[in-house]
């Protein structure tokens, strides 16, 4: 008896000692237990136990080295087809949230505007119905909204423009309608990129967002009008930009760019006038003005002559090289 209390005395120091050194916070423990029962114990988070580290053993899951808090959670790709917890809103110090392909399901749930220190969140090809929340203006750390391939509708709230840092905004392949705000000429961040392809937007552009500093803007396959000139400026930064697949009807002859632009697409427009010459500056450039209603010679210089002549297509009058010699 005498041998054995010691040998048990030091079994339960040993079992304290590991319960001691956990470093998951235990509301925060107690949020995602609830989250897994909520998701019905998906296999991708089956292993998730009371009795291991969240911080240290549980798929998906970082906490911060300092404080121990739960600052990230990524399901991304498990196969859930219920709607997201909304529990996910009780983790207070969650600064990265992917809930990326999984067939989640129902609307963004209300919960997500508590996470005041939000800073990427990644809700991507899911089955996600109802609005774009307009509560995603008030959390003021976003830098990153990417909402892609999902069903929502309805317009796209003016509040985002709110969102000091948002350099990154993907609500393209939804059925979104409406306009596109113009209090989206306030985004401050740098080097902007917005996907708002593949929706049923309609309405001009507004020239409010000749203001901003665009990087990336993909507007095509909507139903979107007017004049799209103000978009394009020797200070400006975009890069790449698609406006395909809209009813733009505007002068292309004086547009100027800047030395950014690589990548322009405005096929399938009503776009008219001639190709501005300031397209010859560049070694390289991926252009497309097929389908719209230019005329007149392409201009020789840059890399228009080695471009496909289908990127020339079904113009009113273009001619010269790589398109047929001008009569």
């Amino acid at each position: 008896m005498t041998c054995i209390l010691p040998i048990f005395a030091l079994l339960i120091l040993s079992l304290s000692s590991l319960t001691l050194s956990e470093r998951c916070n235990a509301n925060d423990k107690k949020v995602l237990l609830q989250i897994k029962k909520d998701l019905k114990n998906p296999y991708d988070i089956i292993t998730w136990s009371s009795k291991t580290d969240c911080c240290e053993d549980w798929y998906g899951v970082k906490c911060d080295d300092k404080t121990n808090r739960i600052t990230q959670f990524d399901l991304s790709k498990a196969n859930l087809h219920l709607p997201i917890p909304a529990a996910v809103g009780d983790l207070p110090y969650l600064q990265n949230l992917a809930i990326h392909n999984c067939n989640a399901t129902g609307v963004i749930p209300q919960a997500i505007s508590k996470l005041s220190q939000l800073d990427f969140l990644d809700l991507r090809q899911n089955l996600l119905t109802g609005p774009v929340p307009s509560f995603l203006g008030s959390l003021k750390k976003l830098t990153y909204i990417g909402l892609s391939r999902n069903g929502l509708t309805g317009s796209i709230p003016p509040s985002l423009s709110q969102l000091p840092k948002l350099s990154g905004l993907l609500l393209d392949r939804n059925n979104l309608t409406g306009g596109i705000p113009e209090s989206f000429g306030d985004f401050k961040a740098k080097q902007i990129y917005f996907y708002l392809s593949r929706n049923q937007l309609s309405g001009p552009i507004p020239a409010s967002l000749g203001r901003a500093d665009f990087n990336l803007f993909d507007v095509s396959r909507n139903k979107l009008e007017g004049d799209i000139s103000f978009m394009f400026g020797k200070k400006k930064i975009l890069n790449t930009a698609d406006f395909s697949r809209n009813l733009f009807k505007f002068d292309f002859s004086k547009v100027e760019f800047s030395d950014t632009m690589h990548n322009l697409d405005l096929s399938h427009n009503q776009i008219f006038g001639s190709l501005p010459a300031g397209l010859t500056k560049f070694d390289y450039i991926n252009l497309n003005v097929s389908y719209n209603r230019l005329c007149g010679q392409i201009p020789v210089g840059g890399s228009l002559q080695e471009l496909d002549s289908t990127v020339f297509f079904h113009n009113k009058c273009l001619c010269g090289k790589p398109l047929p010699n001008c009569k």
